[in-house]
């Protein structure tokens, strides 16, 4: 009898936890685009849900999304908190070996571009996050594609 309880809560518990990026879509969906009202952006949606804006769309290569790329990045949550950021310089890296609205968002510019990525957490962490990044987080981040290598 124990062992069917346990057995149940179990089935229970996993049932429950299963589907959770999706529990965040319509949130992270009403929450990018009161950012986006607020801040008066002109931000285009992807077919994945990603939005992003095209300040200055760049003038040298375009990268795919296995391309290596030099991006100088501020990342934020939507209340405006800094979680992460390089310097002006910028970091190298694989867009293949980053969150996937990285890898799609920055395919958007070429090289020299610069502009905003809104991500909402299925295309970010998810629903567990990672170190400072809570599930389910919606990210901002000011990018500016420096090199395509």
């Amino acid at each position: 009898m124990k062992s069917s309880l346990y057995l149940l809560l179990s089935i229970f518990a996993f049932l429950s936890c299963s589907d959770n990026d999706s529990n965040f879509e319509p949130q992270n969906e009403t929450d990018i685009l009161k950012y986006i009202k607020d801040n008066n952006l002109d931000a285009t949606k992807s077919s994945s849900g990603l939005y992003y804006v095209i300040d200055n769309e760049g003038n040298g290569a375009r990268p795919t999304s296995s391309s290596n790329v030099t991006v100088a990045y501020k990342g934020y949550f939507l209340n405006g908190k800094v979680f992460d950021q390089s310097n002006s310089s910028g970091i190298s890296f694989g867009l293949n070996r980053v969150i996937t609205g990285w890898t799609e968002g920055i395919t958007y510019f070429k090289e020299g571009g610069n502009g905003v990525l809104l991500v909402p957490s299925n295309l970010g962490y998810g629903p567990n996050g990672s170190r400072s990044i809570p599930g389910g987080a919606v990210l901002v981040f000011d990018v500016k594609l420096i090199k395509v290598n």
